[in-house]
């Protein structure tokens, strides 16, 4: 057996801004709110049905952490790739909490905006960001589909 995978997909909507705090050292980090839902129609009754999950992000990518920044907003559609990571911590009235969130970490991860709209400001399509090179900077890639001149020897 291979090791194990912590790898996290989603695609959803943010419920609310991002919002941008910074570490003592000068790191960005953004938390991030989104809702994922399904639907499907109930057997028995034939009414159509809907549950929205809510998921907490945490972007510590700073090159990502800069483009949720600057451009998403409540309500932006999002394909975001990370890892899941409990932690422990205590409340007001000291009892121990504990929460689950998905990570974006400094080496991995991505994040596609998916409703980017044609002003100029990204090009227009879609644009997916990852890490390139760590957490310097980020790699913008359109999302386009293959060019049609590819020539390939694969024989199927």
């Amino acid at each position: 057996m291979a090791g194990s995978i912590n790898k996290v997909i989603l695609v959803g909507n943010l419920g609310a801004d991002p919002k941008v705090s910074n570490t003592a050292g000068g790191s960005k980090i953004v938390n991030l709110s989104i809702a994922t839902s399904d639907n499907w129609t109930d057997k028995n009754s034939g009414e159509r049905k809907e549950r929205t999950e809510w998921h907490r992000v945490v972007i510590f990518n700073t090159a990502l952490a800069n483009v949720a920044e600057r451009y998403l907003h409540k309500g932006s559609k999002v394909y975001l790739e990370g890892q899941l990571q409990t932690r422990k911590w205590e409340d007001n009235n000291g009892q121990e909490r504990y929460t689950t969130e998905v990570i974006v970490p400094n080496f991995s991860g991505s994040l596609v905006l998916l409703d980017a709209k044609g002003d100029g400001s990204m090009g227009g399509d879609n644009s997916v960001f990852t890490p390139a090179g760590g957490a310097s900077g980020w790699d913008s890639t359109p999302s386009a589909a293959p060019s049609a001149d590819l020539d390939d020897d694969i024989p199927f």
